[in-house]
């Protein structure tokens, strides 16, 4: 047991603490040369230069809201197909399963080549609602997966109590079920907004280059010679999802673990 703690902390540390912490001193250092003979200049300058960007703030509040929009609708389509697919067991359940899951296995390009012809008669190409439905496809078949599995954990016995005591469908859903399935609804928040914030191929065929999101000025700023402006829109970059989960869990807070109405039925 002791092994595998020094182990996990060695790999957090050699994969994680240091390539960070160097990424981070980059950010407010300008780029060095030790040939020079010059010591290290520290200061704010490439977040100065950055934050002066007037697409870095169009692009991050823009990924933050298609984040969150998609990740409420991953919650909402995993939750209820997770539930369906775990209670009873029927002729063609694993092909059912296999389907929700296959867009894992075919590429999203592939896809959203595919949808963007239909996209275009419907008129949801080059729209942000366009990019919320395009983000669906690599996020949900894991948000299915996550909350069938924890389903399962749970048990279809604990699920037809709170039935059975006179629970009706939502409050079971919002009293029992949802404080039951945080690890959950934790794992799918991050999963999402980072799958959901990292996409640059699908989000510029549907969005048509129109819809600006964080990937979209980042991989220009790949072409810039100062390496320290890119750690620093890389620095920016990973605390979208960090701040983005800190409200999720924020809001979990709010999820009740008591004045359950069908306890009175006991």
């Amino acid at each position: 047991m002791i092994r595998k703690k020094v182990l996990f902390l060695i790999l957090t540390l050699l994969f994680f603490i240091i390539p960070l912490t160097v990424l981070l001193l980059q950010s407010i250092s300008a780029p060095w040369r030790f040939h020079t003979g010059q010591g290290i200049d520290w200061g704010w300058q490439e977040y100065s230069t950055l934050f002066q960007n007037p697409q870095l703030w169009e692009a991050t509040f823009i990924s933050i809201g298609i984040g969150f929009a998609v990740l409420f609708i991953n919650v909402a389509i995993g939750l209820f197909t997770g539930k369906a697919l775990t209670p009873y067991a029927y002729r063609g359940k694993a092909w059912l399963e296999a389907l929700l899951l296959s867009p894992i296995l075919i590429p999203s390009l592939a896809i959203a080549m595919g949808l963007h012809l239909f996209m275009i008669r419907v008129g949801l190409a080059d729209t942000i609602w366009g990019v919320m439905l395009i983000h669906l496809v690599p996020t949900v078949p894991y948000s299915i997966k996550i909350f069938h599995n924890s389903y399962q954990q749970i048990g279809k016995a604990m699920m037809e109590q709170p039935h059975i005591l006179g629970a009706g469908f939502w409050t079971q859903v919002f009293t029992v079920e949802l404080p039951l399935l945080r690890p959950a609804i934790r794992s799918v928040t991050f999963l999402t907004i980072v799958i959901s914030l990292s996409q640059y191929a699908i989000t510029a065929i549907i969005g048509g280059g129109r819809v600006l999101t964080l990937p979209l000025v980042f991989f220009p700023f790949l072409n810039n010679a100062n390496t320290s402006i890119m750690a620093a829109f890389s620095i920016w970059f990973a605390l979208i999802p960090v701040f983005m989960y800190i409200i999720i869990e924020a809001l979990m807070m709010f999820l009740p673990y008591s004045r359950l109405p069908w306890r009175n039925h006991r």
